[in-house]
């Protein structure tokens, strides 16, 4: 009842807002609210579409799942239940097959380049892969890594082991090589690794800080494993009610440079976590030798071929829309070799 009574009271001043002039939105997202992306991108991104707008257009952020839960953003924005919301699309495996491209391993060097490169590439398809929402911009995470209870060095360590992944690729990847996944959104991966229902989990560098994960995971593998991608989400119907010249705000704020400036200041603070590990004489932080990276290169192989399998059942040309990324990432600098 009392989640009803504030979504009406959120709606009602909504409502008030219009009627006054002016568009007042609701940002959902799931991380807390000290974390990186809202203070450094979030935050500055609010500002400038107020300051654009001259005031017209302002925004409430609601963080830490306070409006539903991690795994619910994108239809969170669908069904209105916030008017922008912060989308994982690997939290649902297998509902958007082609973005799930910026998940695949070894894929992307470089959060800052890889965002802009992944939402000028993404936009060609968005439309049609998700046409529940209006997708204002994608970008991706700094690449993460395998962060474990005990030391882990190659691909053969996995089996066996169970391992909270950082989205559906990540997941598919720990089947493949034996282990098993623990699917839990990011707020709840420290207790399960904590309680010994998980043994690892993949993650970025500083989330492992931010979620306190660094007091049950010593050990670190030190190479650029995969990235995560996110979408801000905007419910179709808030989008097309603003006034013309409140939705070429909007529209000027969902840019593929934008992306790139709204991911920025998480991506130094992930890479930062590195540094921290490396400091602390109670961390391991292992650099697999050129034999073993090999070794994980081979062994990620079948998932590229899965992603193309996936992405021809839902009707793309799967060669086409790989090579595309490919040359987006390449232009960016941020494409692995």
């Amino acid at each position: 009842m009392k989640a009803t009574s504030t979504l009406v009271a959120l709606g009602m001043a909504a409502v008030a807002a219009q009627a006054a002039g002016a568009a007042e939105l609701r940002l959902a997202h799931w991380l807390p609210p000290q974390h990186t992306l809202q203070t450094t991108g979030f935050e500055p991104w609010i500002k400038s579409i107020s300051d654009a707008s001259g005031g017209k257009v302002t925004m409430t952020i609601f963080p830490a799942q306070q409006l539903g839960s991690a795994t619910d953003h994108y239809d969170m924005a669908r069904d209105g239940i916030a008017d922008i919301t912060f989308v994982n699309p690997g939290y649902q495996p297998g509902r958007f097959p082609i973005i799930s491209a910026g998940e695949l391993p070894f894929m992307v060097t470089n959060a800052k380049g890889g965002s802009k490169a992944f939402d000028s590439w993404y936009r060609a398809y968005a439309e049609k892969e998700m046409a529940d929402v209006h997708v204002c911009m994608a970008f991706v995470q700094d690449p993460g890594t395998i962060h474990s209870r005990e030391a882990m060095r190659v691909p053969g360590d996995i089996k066996g082991k169970n391992i909270r992944p950082a989205q559906a690729t990540m997941g598919s990847y720990v089947n493949l090589l034996g282990g098993a996944s623990v699917q839990v959104p990011a707020p709840e991966a420290r207790e399960v690794i904590a309680r010994g229902a998980a043994d690892a989990i993949t993650f970025p560098w500083d989330s492992v800080y931010l979620f306190g994960v660094d007091a049950v995971t010593k050990h670190h593998i030190d190479m650029p494993l995969y990235t995560t991608t996110f979408v801000m989400a905007m419910n179709k119907a808030s989008y097309e009610g603003l006034a013309d010249d409140e939705r070429k705000v909007i529209d000027d704020h969902c840019t593929s440079e934008w992306a790139e400036k709204i991911s920025a200041g998480w991506a130094d603070q992930e890479a930062s976590g590195r540094e921290k590990a490396l400091s602390q004489k109670d961390h391991t932080v292992y650099k697999p030798t050129a034999e073993e990276m090999n070794a994980w290169k081979e062994s990620a192989k079948p998932l590229t071929d899965k992603w193309h399998e996936q992405v021809k059942a839902a009707g793309g040309d799967s060669e086409a829309i790989f090579s595309a990324f490919k040359s987006a990432l390449a232009a960016e600098k941020a494409l692995a070799e």
